[in-house]
């Protein structure tokens, strides 16, 4: 069983080396689309994800463009807060690629408007909170497709 992580733009370098020691722990890849609010050589982002960055599968891609044409073929699910239907109704498969927008905006308009059948949200039950913190989004994500697919492989 993996994933596909997808980080377009990610901003804060303590939430991707988060999201990358996690991609490690779930066998999951990570991609990190352009440009980055900080440098992959940033401290902050290798102390996020220990001594395990190593380990990690990682691709980078210099623009969304250039990610969505190399991965033009592979089947995704976009993350956005705006999104009608929860994540729990994902068609979990292996090398399903869950894309994520940058920590201060989420995911372009323009895509969002391309892919409206594609588009899903963990559920926020507060006024008072917009969003989750994304690296906590990407482990609500990435651990129910792992137990999805667990009792599906069971069946």
């Amino acid at each position: 069983m993996a994933f596909n992580i997808v980080l377009v733009e990610p901003e804060i370098p303590n939430n991707t080396g988060n999201i990358g020691r996690l991609s490690l722990a779930s066998g999951s890849v990570l991609h990190l689309v352009k440009p980055f609010g900080f440098e992959l050589t940033d401290a902050r982002l290798k102390r996020a994800g220990l001594d395990y960055w190593k380990h990690i599968s990682v691709k980078t891609y210099n623009s969304l463009e250039d990610f969505l044409s190399i991965n033009i073929n592979e089947k995704m699910v976009f993350l956005s807060a705006g999104a009608d239907k929860n994540y729990t109704e994902i068609d979990y498969e292996d090398n399903l690629f869950f894309v994520f927008g940058k920590e201060s905006v989420g995911l372009p308009n323009k895509l969002l408007g391309n892919n409206g059948d594609k588009l899903f949200k963990i559920p926020i039950y507060s006024p008072h909170v917009r969003s989750l913190n994304l690296a906590n989004a990407v482990s609500v994500v990435v651990f129910e497709g792992l137990r999805s697919l667990a009792i599906s492989k069971s069946l």
